[in-house]
C-alpha cells in the first residue's frame, strides 16, 4: 500500500466508485477544475468527481502545457485539489513527465486522486508515441496500482485526431490501450459520430465538450460514458474577467457586474 496526503480517503473505494460512473449513455461529467477553489465550486455544484486540467495548471504556475511542467509542481497541485474535497480526483498527467509508471502511480496515490489521464503525444519528439510502446506503458501502469493496492482508473488519450491522423489508427490504437487495461478511451477531438460510435463498441468513451460542438444529450445519445471540457471554462472565465476588467477601465458599473 502507499501512503496519501489525506489518510481518511480511501482511494481503492474512490477508485472502485469513479468506474462505477462510467457508464454509456449516461456519462460521467466534468468540469474540469485547476485549483482548490474551483474544485469546491465543481463539487458543490453537485457533479461526483473532481477531474484536473494541465492546460490550465502548467500556465498558472508559470510553464507551457505539454510536458513542461515539473512533476513535483504539478503532483502538489493535484494534492491541494484532492485536499479540497471529499469525491473522487482524477489528474490529467499528460504523457507522465517522463517518471516510471510505478512512480507515476505512487506519486498520484499520494496526492489523495484515484484515477489519472496519460496521453499518447510525443512532446519530446514529436508525433505519437509508438502504439506498442503505449499499450506498455498503460499495462505497467495498470500493474502498479494493483501492486499498490488501488485499482486506478485509467483514461488512456487517443491524439490520432489532434494530429489529423487516420480514423483506423485511432480505432487500433483505443483496442490495444483496453486489451494493455485502460478503463476509458479519450479519443480527443474527433468529430465523426459515425466513428464516436466504432469506438463505443469497443468500451467506454470520452469526448471533449467545446462551445459549437456537439449537444451534451446528442454525446450522451451517442453512447459515450465520460465527458470533460478541458481549459475550456477556465478560457471562458478569463473572457469574462477582462470584460469586466475593459468595463472597469471605461467606468462602467453595468459591464463591470454585468
Amino acid at each position: 500500500m502507499t501512503t496519501n496526503a489525506n489518510p481518511s480517503r480511501d482511494l481503492a473505494a474512490d477508485a472502485e466508485r469513479l468506474r462505477a460512473l462510467h457508464v454509456p449513455g449516461r456519462p460521467l461529467l466534468l468540469a474540469n477544475a485547476w485549483d482548490p477553489t474551483v474544485a469546491q465550486a465543481v463539487e458543490a455544484a453537485g457533479l461526483p468527481v473532481v477531474a484536473t486540467a494541465s492546460a490550465v495548471m502548467a500556465p498558472i504556475a508559470g510553464y507551457e502545457d505539454h510536458g513542461h511542467m515539473p512533476p513535483d509542481v504539478a503532483f502538489a497541485a493535484v494534492a491541494r485539489i484532492a485536499a479540497a474535497v471529499s469525491c473522487p480526483v482524477t489528474a490529467d498527467l499528460e504523457d507522465g513527465y517522463g517518471l516510471p509508471a510505478h512512480a507515476l502511480v505512487e506519486r498520484l496515490l499520494a496526492t489523495g486522486a484515484c484515477g489519472l489521464n496519460i496521453e499518447d503525444s510525443d512532446h519530446r519528439g514529436g508525433g505519437l508515441v509508438d502504439a506498442a510502446e503505449q499499450a506498455d506503458r498503460i499495462a505497467a501502469i495498470r500493474q502498479a496500482g494493483a501492486d499498490l493496492g488501488v485499482p486506478i482508473v485509467i483514461n488512456a488519450r487517443v491524439d490520432v485526431h489532434m494530429q489529423q491522423g487516420e480514423a483506423t489508427e485511432g480505432l487500433e490504437r483505443a483496442r490495444r490501450y483496453r486489451a494493455a487495461g485502460a478503463d476509458c478511451i479519450y479519443p480527443i477531438f474527433l468529430a465523426d459520430p459515425a466513428v464516436v460510435r466504432e469506438h463505443v463498441a469497443l468500451g467506454p468513451v470520452n469526448l471533449l465538450a467545446h462551445p459549437g460542438g456537439p449537444a451534451l444529450a446528442d454525446m450522451a445519445a451517442l453512447g459515450v460514458a465520460r465527458i470533460s471540457v478541458g481549459p475550456l471554462l477556465h478560457r471562458a472565465m478569463i473572457a469574462r474577467f477582462q470584460h469586466a476588467a475593459e468595463a472597469m477601465a471605461n467606468m462602467n458599473d453595468t459591464g463591470l457586474w454585468q
